[in-house]
């Protein structure tokens, strides 16, 4: 690929790693950098796979039966599982220790317990957050008799361990993310935010036609884009419905030509 500037043609070099494509700027600024600026494509396509009749999942990252050594994580970002769950079906109690737990909902609802003492209903739009700390024990139940709950667990190292266990959930409705990246959990609790015990911060947003974002990154930071649904260009490559993008030494994510868009943008330091 070439692209003129200043009368002078820089290589964009592209290299394929699997069935991931990675874009690298290899123009004489770039090479002053660091680290080269890199944008690794994660296509739907090569997660991780496993239905379980009452469960269809999908793993971003190396879980359960699903190993591969070059998806251990991006980052402090440990786990993507995008789970669909039968109706009248769930996840009975087991237990956590030391891992910040996020769970986002799309479609349908789920009934959290834990051994903190909580229970409530997580529906789409509300974000929930459990820090396992020195551990914890909870279950996550669909009890609809005829509609599947479709939703994202997400599983982030935490920068301390041995922390009390404790937990969070707030809802942030379409409006506060529509056309826009919205802060939606962070280190401290920024923006109305869940506050997670981790160096990362997580924004969602809703796009469509002509709507647009961009995101700013600090130095030495990584940042994890998961397309949920729809289609939209991150840095001017395109994803669509649960591909990804890894991000390293971008400068800023942006967010252009979105058709009907739902999308998770993680900053890793």
């Amino acid at each position: 690929f070439f692209f003129f500037k200043q009368k002078r043609a820089y290589e964009i070099g592209v290299r394929l790693v699997g069935s991931e494509m990675c874009i690298r700027d290899r123009s004489p600024a770039a090479d002053l950098r660091k680290e080269r600026q890199m944008i690794t494509l994660r296509k739907a396509a090569d997660r991780g796979h496993a239905d379980h009749g009452w469960l269809d999942t999908y793993h971003s990252f190396s879980f359960a039966d699903y190993y591969d050594r070059e998806q251990m994580g991006w980052s402090v970002l440990r786990v993507i599982n995008d789970d669909r769950v039968a109706p009248g079906k769930g996840f009975g109690t087991h237990g956590h220790r030391d891992m910040e737990i996020i769970t986002y909902v799309l479609d349908g609802s789920l009934q959290h317990k834990d051994s903190m003492g909580n229970g409530t209903i997580i529906e789409a739009g509300d974000v929930q957050r459990m820090s396992a700390g020195t551990g914890v024990q909870h279950s996550e139940f669909n009890h609809a008799k005829d509609q599947e709950t479709h939703f994202l667990q997400i599983w982030i190292e935490p920068n301390t361990s041995g922390i009390a266990p404790s937990y969070e959930q707030k809802t942030f409705a379409k409006v506060d993310k529509q056309g826009k990246l919205k802060l939606v959990a962070s280190s401290t609790g920024a923006e109305g935010s869940v506050t997670i015990h981790a160096n990362a911060d997580l924004y969602a947003g809703l796009f469509d036609k002509g709507e647009t974002a961009n995101l700013t990154l600090a130095v030495n930071h990584k940042s994890y884009v998961h397309l949920v649904r729809g289609e939209l260009k991150v840095n001017g490559v395109v994803l669509r419905t649960g591909d990804a993008a890894k991000l390293v030494n971008e400068q800023a994510v942006h967010i252009t030509d979105a058709v009907d868009a739902e999308v998770l943008v993680f900053v890793l330091s």
